[in-house]
Formats: structure tokens, sequence, C-alpha cells
């Protein structure tokens, strides 16, 4: 499982495990998934959608951000598209 972490300049988005992450990248969008090799990239508008444990899948629009990746650890710092 990987901790998943989305902050907005508003608040705190989510904060808990999730079995994948989608994320819109500069060269386009590519998912995070257990294990994956440590990485800083910005993200351009577009969707982040995450899976948690029981399947669930929640679709979140942003503007733009930043997403980084070390040890199972997603943190992303979104401005989310209201």
């Amino acid at each position: 499982m990987l901790q998943l972490k989305i902050v907005s300049p508003e608040n705190v988005v989510y904060d808990g495990p999730v079995e994948s992450v989608l994320v819109p990248g500069m060269l386009g969008q590519f998912e995070i998934l257990n294990d994956h090799a440590p990485i800083i990239s910005t993200l351009v508008k577009g969707y982040v959608e995450y899976a948690t444990g029981s399947g669930e899948k929640t679709r979140l629009d942003i503007l733009g951000g930043f997403v980084e990746v070390k040890k199972n650890e997603v943190s992303l710092c979104v401005e989310v598209n209201e």
C-alpha cells in the first residue's frame, strides 16, 4: 500500500492509504504503484485519480502542482479546480 497525502493552499484534501495514484505529468499521465522509484515531477491541468484498498476510485480536478514519491509515500501539492 501507498500512503497518499494531497494538500492544496486551502486544506488537506486527502491523507490515507491507497493502492495506486494516477497523475497528469508534463509528458502525459503516469501511474504510481507500490515500490515506485523515487521521483519529483511537475503536474499540469488534469485529473488525479486514486484507488483505495476497497477498489473505490476518487477523481480530483487540478490546475497543476507537484508530486513527490519516496519509500511508498506520495505527496501532492496541488491547486484544486473548483
